[in-house]
């Protein structure tokens, strides 16, 4: 029985998201007759399913196009997108292993789990269907509720996974009633063909603006932008540190591509609309992370209001409204994964077991200590506040920049006052380390090869993406003109 070309070329299409489940669901198949001495192994094997989906991402680049009727889409920015959200998955694997066994809870759902979110992940990011971007949301969005209650003996992981879920659930019904909104005045939920039907249109029809907010609440919950962002300190706190780092990255990733598709291509021609709604989501976004992180005296509290900072200074890219504006936010993301799942997973080894020094004392002396890693944590914090030679400089440069070519200088300098007031809570971690005397009840632990490898590949990455930045960018121009196209 011969199989169809289309048939062909449609999986192939989608092999990321195949490779992920197949390895996904043969981690849960092998789960039980691996004994409990050697469930670290299944570590690897999730890595290699990783792995083998960024192989897939090159394949399907060899032929990009439409998929199953054009309902997923490869192109480069989908591709772009999959390496990103794929590599921050891999490097959270690879940093988790020592975590799991310290903490009592290795399991192989665990790795199955955050393939299966990756996948969820990737689907976004190519999805040209609204409601196929909803199955994506869901698959990762699912998995995440459960890998946020994973330290299921601990209060506070309980109470994340519960709070994340609810407030999940909202946001995805808003996300679901904008699509029926959307689809009820334009009779199609493709978004190519919803850019279509608005196009000529002087303005567009009042249960379409209606549809766009509500899919813009349900999406900017995912990107924790304000005012949807008030769960997002409990559950980054309460999860486990490594799940932390995934949530604080790759959905992140993976929802902002969504927006850039859904807000440039099919509502493009009302940009008008959702300006405003960017730049005050913008300005919220970032003042009220920042300055919630000023009074922060956990750690692992302070980068989760970090997170929703950046998300404020990604949507300042995101409201200039052009090619260059999406390349700066593609840009931004891949710098910021770096330096977002390094500073996380340099916490997950250094809250020990419990998680119980996570105070901004138990990082008192480090530098003397633990030298190595103190030098790849301020590496991290210094990139996140965008000191130069850094990814995380360019990424707030190229944001910026973006804003001022398409003259939008007040919320530019919001943002700049916003960074600097940013720099205060970063220093004062690395002050800790370097200048405060050593907390004498810490004692080093040694550090697992695989976290080792995973904070070497995110702080080279970081400052790759801060001295060479002319590959990584030239791609993301690449991928923001293979949509910014099809938005004009």
């Amino acid at each position: 029985m011969q199989i169809p070309a289309e048939q062909i070329t449609n999986l192939q299409r989608l092999a990321p998201e195949i490779a992920l489940c197949f390895f996904g669901v043969l981690i849960m198949v092998v789960d039980p007759f691996v004994s409990a001495a050697r469930k670290r192994s299944l570590a690897w094997l999730g890595l290699i399913g990783a792995l083998v989906a960024l192989g897939c991402v090159r394949v399907a680049a060899w032929n990009p196009g439409p998929a199953y009727s054009d309902l997923n889409r490869v192109d480069a920015f989908s591709i772009l997108v999959h390496v990103i959200v794929i590599g921050a998955s891999a490097l959270v694997i690879l940093g988790s292993g020592q975590y799991l066994e310290d903490e009592g809870i290795q399991r192989g759902e665990y790795y199955a789990l955050l393939l299966f979110a990756t996948a969820g992940m990737g689907i976004l990011a190519g999805a040209n269907e609204l409601v196929t971007a909803f199955v994506g949301l869901e698959m990762s969005s699912i998995s995440t509720y459960i890998l946020a209650g994973f330290r299921k003996r601990a209060i506070q992981s309980n109470e994340a996974s519960l709070k994340y879920f609810i407030l999940g659930s909202f946001a995805t019904a808003f996300f679901l009633y904008g699509i029926a909104m959307v689809y009820g005045a334009t009779g199609t939920t493709r978004i190519d063909l919803v850019q279509m039907a608005l196009q000529g249109l002087a303005h567009p029809p009042a249960l379409v603006v209606l549809g766009l907010g509500l899919i813009f609440v349900g999406l900017g919950f995912k990107v924790v932008a304000a005012p949807f962002q008030i769960y997002a300190p409990d559950v980054y706190e309460g999860a486990p540190t490594p799940v932390t780092a995934l949530l604080a990255s790759g959905p992140k990733a993976a929802t902002f591509a969504l927006m850039l598709r859904i807000f440039y291509v099919s509502f493009g021609s009302a940009s008008g609309v959702w300006f405003w709604a960017i730049w005050i989501s913008a300005v919220l976004t970032m003042s009220i992370g920042n300055l919630a992180a000023l009074v922060q005296t956990n750690v692992k509290r302070t980068l989760a209001y970090s997170s929703i900072a950046h998300a404020g200074y990604i949507l300042v890219a995101f409201a200039a409204s052009t090619a260059v504006g999406i390349a700066a936010v593609l840009f931004y993301l891949a710098a910021y994964v770096m330096m977002k799942v390094g500073a996380f997973l340099v916490l997950a080894h250094l809250g020990q077991h419990g998680e119980k020094r996570l105070e901004i004392q138990d990082y008192a002396g480090l530098g003397q200590k633990q030298p190595v890693l103190a030098a790849c944590f301020s590496l991290f914090l210094l990139s996140l506040l965008g000191l130069p030679a850094t990814g995380g400089f360019l990424g707030k440069f190229f944001a910026f920049q973006a804003a001022l070519d398409s003259r939008i200088v007040w919320l530019v300098v919001i943002a700049a006052i916003n960074s600097v007031i940013g720099a205060y809570y970063y220093l004062r971690i690395i002050v800790a380390m370097y200048f405060w005397e050593p907390s004498k009840e810490y004692t080093p632990t040694k550090v697992a090869p695989g976290l080792t490898v995973a904070l070497f590949v995110a702080a080279a990455g970081t400052l790759y993406l801060g001295l060479f930045p002319a590959r990584v960018l030239g791609l993301a121009k690449t991928a923001a003109d293979s949509i910014y196209v099809s938005a004009r």
